[in-house]
C-alpha cells in the first residue's frame, strides 16, 4: 500500500493524464504539491520502482501504468455524480411507457457513447425461457429471409437466413401462417423440437418447397435458442482517441466488434460494476472494458463500455450504474 502523498501523487498523474494524454513531469507536479522537487522525484522514482508509473519513448514525464490504473481504481477513485443535463437525458428514455425493454437499451447505448466517446454494447442473453407470441418473415430475395421473432415479454429476435434455392413468396406465407397456429405460447427452448417431430409433417403436406423452408426456420430456432444478440454503438469512437493513431491497429480492434465470437467473450458472470483493465479482459490487451449485468423482466444482458485504458474510471462507472440500476427497475 502507498502512503497518502504517495497515494495523492499517483492520483494527480492518473487523473491528469487521462485529461490530457500528455506524461506527468516531475516540475509539473511540484507546482501541486508544497513539497521539494527533489522530493516529488523520490516519490515518483518509488512509483516507478513499484510498477505504478512508466516511462514513455517520446517524453521525459511519466504515465501510469496498467498496474497503477488498477491501483487508482481499487483504492483511490470516487465516484463521480452525473452532470444534471446527462442524467435528464437518460430520464428522459427511462421514464417513456412506450418504449420496449430493447429500445430502452438500445438508446442507453447510444447515449453512453455520445457522452463518453467511447463504444457500447450490449450482449443479451437469448430469449430461451421467454414464450413465442408471432413469427414473421421479411423476404429480402428468392433466397433470403429475415426471420423475426417476437416474445411474450416484448423483447424482438431476428436471424438472416439464406436458404439453399429459391422459395416462392406463397410458400414462405404459407410456411409462418402454419407456425404460428402451432407454436404461439410455446417457449424459444421448446421450439426445435416441435418444429422436427409436429410442424415438419404438416409443412410438408401444405408446402411445396417444404423442406428448404423447414431447414431454414430450424437452423434459425436453434441460433435463438443458443446465441447472444450484440448489439454495439459508437464503434468509430476509438478514431477520436489518440493513442490509437495507427490505422492498422484501429481495423484490427474495430474487426473485433464485428466478431461474434470476441465479443461474447466481454458477456458477464459477476454481479455489480466489473472493470478489466488492458490484459485483464478478454477482448484486447490495450483497452479498459468496464461492464454490469442487468436484470429486467425475465430478461438478462451485459451492458459494456470499451475505451482506452486512459478512461474516465469516475464518471463511466456511476453512468453505468445509473443505467442498469433503471433498467432493472424497468
Amino acid at each position: 500500500m502507498l502512503n497518502k502523498r504517495q497515494e495523492e501523487l499517483l492520483k494527480v498523474i492518473v487523473e491528469e493524464y487521462i485529461k490530457t494524454v500528455h506524461p506527468i513531469s516531475s516540475s509539473s507536479l511540484c507546482e501541486k504539491f508544497n513539497c521539494s522537487s527533489a522530493t516529488i522525484r523520490n516519490e515518483m522514482v518509488f512509483l516507478e520502482e513499484n510498477k505504478l508509473i512508466e516511462k514513455t519513448h517520446i517524453s521525459s514525464g511519466r504515465i501510469p501504468s496498467e498496474k497503477g490504473y488498477r491501483y487508482y481504481v481499487d483504492n483511490i477513485m470516487k465516484p463521480k455524480d452525473l452532470e444534471e443535463k446527462d442524467m435528464l437525458k437518460l430520464q428522459t428514455i427511462f421514464s417513456n411507457k412506450s418504449l420496449m425493454l430493447d429500445d430502452v437499451i438500445l438508446r442507453s447505448l447510444e447515449i453512453i457513447s455520445e457522452l463518453t466517446s467511447y463504444t457500447s454494447l450490449v450482449l443479451g442473453k437469448s430469449s430461451c425461457d421467454n414464450k413465442v407470441s408471432k413469427i414473421e418473415a421479411v423476404p429480402i430475395d428468392e433466397c433470403k429471409l429475415v426471420v423475426l421473432i417476437i416474445t411474450d415479454k416484448g423483447h424482438v429476435e431476428h436471424k438472416h437466413v439464406v436458404m439453399e434455392s429459391k422459395v416462392s413468396l406463397n410458400d414462405i406465407k404459407q410456411t409462418i401462417d402454419l407456425i404460428n397456429k402451432l407454436i404461439v405460447g410455446t417457449p424459444i427452448n421448446d421450439v426445435s423440437t416441435i418444429l422436427e417431430y409436429e410442424i415438419k409433417p404438416i409443412i410438408g403436406q401444405y408446402v411445396k418447397q417444404h423442406e428448404i423452408l423447414y431447414n431454414a426456420f430450424y437452423n434459425a430456432f436453434s441460433d435463438f435458442k443458443t446465441g447472444f444478440n450484440v448489439k454495439v454503438s459508437g464503434t468509430s469512437n476509438i478514431l477520436k482517441q489518440p493513442e490509437f493513431d495507427d490505422v492498422k491497429r484501429v481495423r484490427e480492434i474495430i474487426s473485433k466488434f464485428e466478431d461474434k465470437n470476441i465479443v461474447n467473450k466481454i458477456k458477464e458472470e459477476d454481479n455489480g460494476i466489473n472493470i478489466y483493465i488492458g490484459s485483464e479482459n478478454n477482448f484486447d490487451e490495450d483497452v479498459t472494458v468496464v461492464k454490469a449485468k442487468y436484470y429486467s423482466n425475465g430478461q438478462e444482458g451485459t451492458i459494456a463500455i470499451i475505451g482506452p485504458k486512459r478512461m474516465e474510471y469516475d464518471r463511466v462507472t456511476t453512468l453505468l450504474n445509473f443505467i442498469t440500476e433503471n433498467i432493472n427497475d424497468k
